[in-house]
Parts: structure tokens; sequence; C-alpha cells
């Protein structure tokens, strides 16, 4: 079962790793926003990107990440790895490829990944039965196939790289609604 270290051994915690491409805007907001609002001492939040190199965030997503409420420290870009995904005990991309990327490093993974939209949308409407937090990820797995699928890209939220810093916030804010809604699932 996942779980994460501490340095005075093994804790049984939930962890949620977000997923996109270079991990310098969309994921990084989510992991910042989410920690924010579950701030328990057993619950990690982790991001990295499917195509990232060791950078930092840059001052235009270090603003936005501020101005929205996340903790904004010492971050450097990671590059997504197979460790990672174990470890994980929700794994949400910011779009379908990136939960596709998850899925290709680790099988073992399929009924813990997701799009961050995705199982959002699968947890509507499922009521407060699902128990823990592993209980809510299980219940979102079952729930594929069940559910209408999302129509297209629905499911994910584009990349602001290379775009205004308007543009930069109107894609941080669909995650910060995203996360918010996430956030009341995994904290009853």
């Amino acid at each position: 079962m996942p779980g994460f270290l501490r340095a005075d051994g093994p804790v049984t915690g939930f962890e949620v790793l977000f997923v996109c491409t270079g991990n310098l805007h969309r994921s990084p907001v989510a992991e910042r926003l989410l920690a924010a609002a579950l701030p328990e001492p057993d619950f990690r939040v982790r991001s990295a990107g499917t195509e990232a190199r060791p950078v930092p965030l840059d001052s235009v997503t270090r603003a936005i990440v501020d101005e929205l409420g996340g903790y904004v420290r010492e971050f450097t870009a990671r590059r997504l790895d197979v460790g990672q995904i174990e470890r994980a005990d929700l794994v949400l991309g910011l779009e379908r490829c990136h939960r596709e990327a998850a899925v290709r490093l680790c099988p073992l993974a399929l009924r813990r990944c997701f799009t961050l939209r995705e199982f959002v949308r699968l947890m509507d409407g499922a009521g407060t039965g699902a128990g823990t937090r592993r209980d809510a990820v299980r219940l979102a797995a079952s729930r594929r196939g069940v559910v209408v699928p999302a129509p297209g890209e629905s499911d994910g939220i584009d990349d602001p790289v290379g775009a205004a810093p308007d543009v930069h916030r109107a894609r941080a804010l669909e995650v910060r609604d995203a996360v918010l809604t996430l956030a009341g699932i995994l904290g009853r």
C-alpha cells in the first residue's frame, strides 16, 4: 500500500501526486494549493512533469500561487519517475496525456491515476459514502464506465507555457477551482 517515509520511520499517510508536462505551472499550482487546503501531517502533496528539467518556478507562477493562497517556498521542477507513482495513493494528471504517461511508467497504478477534473467529475454525486481517502480513490475508479465520460479534452486544463500572464492566471484559476473541490472530497 502506498505511503511515505518520515525521518523517524514509515508513516501510513496519504499522498497525492500532480503531473503536468514541465512541472512549472499547472502541477505546482495544484500541489501548493492542495497542500494549503489540507495541511495535515499525514497528508502529502507532490508534483512532477513528464518532460521536466530541474529549474525553479518563474516569477509569474510564483506570484499567482502566492495570490491564491499557496505556500511559496523553494521549488525545483521534478521529472516524473516510477517511484513517485508507486508512492502516491492518488495520481492526478492535468491532461489525459499526463495520466497516460503515469500509467505507462507504472501500469499497476491504473486504478489510482486520473486527470484532476476526471477524478472530481467521477466523485460528483458519489455522496459521503466514500469513507477514507483511499476509499474515495477506489470509488472513483469503480465509477469509470458508469459515469458518462467527458467529451474531448474537457477533463484537461491547457498548458499556459509561452502565454501572457493573464492566460497563466486563467489556467491557475481553473486548477484552483478543481483543487478546492478535490480538497472537499479528500477532507471528508
